[in-house]
């Protein structure tokens, strides 16, 4: 789970990590420049591992949180490389609220359905998705949801996904 260091959406990192964790999934939380991250409603979250220091290879699912922090990722070369490496190497590659629009940006959206938290509707659609507005949408092993109201059925989805491909 990659988080913002700053303002991220806590929902959107507490429930699906609650999922992840219920369904003995292992979670590693990364961010960058900080050992810990500050959601935009008070949760403090312990950081793992710096962005830099992610391979994909190790994973099997990669999940960008939203929240207004989450815009630090939009432009940035190592998310939007590890969101590329993750979708070639046929992993889940998920993100939530504004954090689609890091996946948009990182090219892999071009030709997908996919969601997002309404203010980044315009940039999917011009990156080629096509926006669905649903809380939670999943095109292959690509999963998007729109906000804090799908954050617990967003972790769902993706412990599902893992699940299925066994």
């Amino acid at each position: 789970m990659i988080i913002a260091p700053d303002k991220f959406r806590d929902e959107e990192f507490l429930e699906p990590k609650k999922v992840f964790e219920d369904n003995n999934l292992k979670v590693t939380v990364a961010s960058k420049g900080v050992k810990q991250a500050k959601g935009k409603l008070g949760a403090i979250a312990e950081v793992d591992k710096d962005i830099s220091e992610i391979n994909t290879k190790d994973y099997d699912a990669i999940a960008f949180i939203g929240g207004a922090g989450a815009s630090v990722y939009f432009e940035d070369d190592t998310a939007l490389s590890l969101a590329k490496e993750a979708y070639d190497q046929g992993k889940i590659t998920a993100a939530i609220c504004i954090a689609p629009s890091i996946l948009a940006n990182a090219g892999i959206l071009n030709g997908k359905k996919a969601t997002a938290f309404q203010s980044e509707e315009n940039n999917l659609v011009e990156k080629g998705a096509d926006y669905t507005g649903q809380p939670v949408t999943q095109d292959g092993n690509i999963i998007t949801a729109n906000g804090p109201a799908a954050a617990t059925s967003f972790g769902v989805t993706i412990a599902k996904a893992l699940a299925n491909q066994g």
